[in-house]
Formats: C-alpha cells, sequence, structure tokens
C-alpha cells in the first residue's frame, strides 16, 4: 500500500470502529496513539466526532507505551503467534479468553508474581494430587488449580 492509501484505511477503520460504537451505545473518552504518519487529520476528526479526546504519545518517549505493551506483547507471544486467526470474530473470541486468562490466572511481575483477580482462597500445595489442570484454547493455555 502506498502510505497515502494506509491512510485512508485507517480513517476507514475508525469510521468502522465508530459505528460500532454507536451501534453498542459505547464511548471512548480517550485516544492515546503514537505519532505515525498513517494516522492523518480524518483519523483524528473521526475519533473526536464520537466524543474522544485524541492524545500523542511524547516525541522520542518509548517507555510511553509501556502499560499497553506489558498486555500486547504477552498476547502475541503466548497466544497469537501460536494460532491461524480465521476471522475478526474468531479473534475476539480468541482475545476475550486470553484476557481471562491473563486477569485471573497469569502472573503478574508487577505484583509480586500475582494475578489481578486472585482467587478467594488459597489453599496450601500439600497434596499434588488435589492439583487440577484446565485448558485454554484448546490446550495452547494451562491453567493450574487445587481441586475442591
Amino acid at each position: 500500500m502506498r502510505p497515502r492509501s494506509v491512510g485512508s484505511w485507517v480513517t476507514q477503520q475508525a469510521r468502522n470502529l465508530a459505528a460500532v460504537l454507536e451501534d453498542e451505545r459505547r464511548a471512548v473518552k480517550f485516544l492515546i496513539r503514537d505519532r505515525d504518519t498513517k494516522f492523518v487529520g480524518p483519523f483524528d476528526e473521526v475519533m473526536t466526532s464520537i466524543g474522544a479526546r485524541v492524545m500523542n504519545t511524547p516525541v522520542r518517549a518509548p517507555r510511553a507505551n509501556a502499560f499497553a505493551e506489558r498486555f500486547v506483547r504477552p498476547v502475541r507471544i503466548e497466544c497469537l503467534d501460536w494460532l491461524l486467526v480465521r476471522n475478526e470474530r474468531h479473534l475476539e473470541r480468541v482475545l476475550v479468553e486470553f484476557v481471562d486468562h491473563y486477569n485471573e490466572a497469569g502472573p503478574h511481575r508487577g505484583i509480586d508474581l500475582e494475578v489481578p483477580a486472585p482467587y478467594t482462597s488459597k489453599a496450601l500445595f500439600d497434596d499434588t494430587s488435589r492439583i487440577t489442570r484446565v485448558d485454554r484454547l484448546g490446550g495452547l493455555i494451562r491453567e493450574y488449580s487445587i481441586a475442591a
């Protein structure tokens, strides 16, 4: 694609997103984006027309998007690099499943290898025969827990 057509394509994707958000009666307050040239003026206009405040990351600040990158890399390395995504609906189902795993069972370094939504009780691992395994995404992701 030529750079001009890339900008047009990205703007059309913003219009599509705006239509979906309107149909679902959902709102976007902020859109944080980098300064890539594919985000042309009409892209920002579409986003502001739905009430989003468009904010650019600072110039020469590679760590400005660190929170998003802490999610994007694991979802790519642990999940999407191992799957052949058939269509948008399939991608959405895969991402919903991965986000559930990420928030309910995946350890996070920022919180001492705990999970953001921890189990209500922690039992000691004194009997390994009580450990159960749950496969997610067809066995791509495995979660282990203590059986009741």
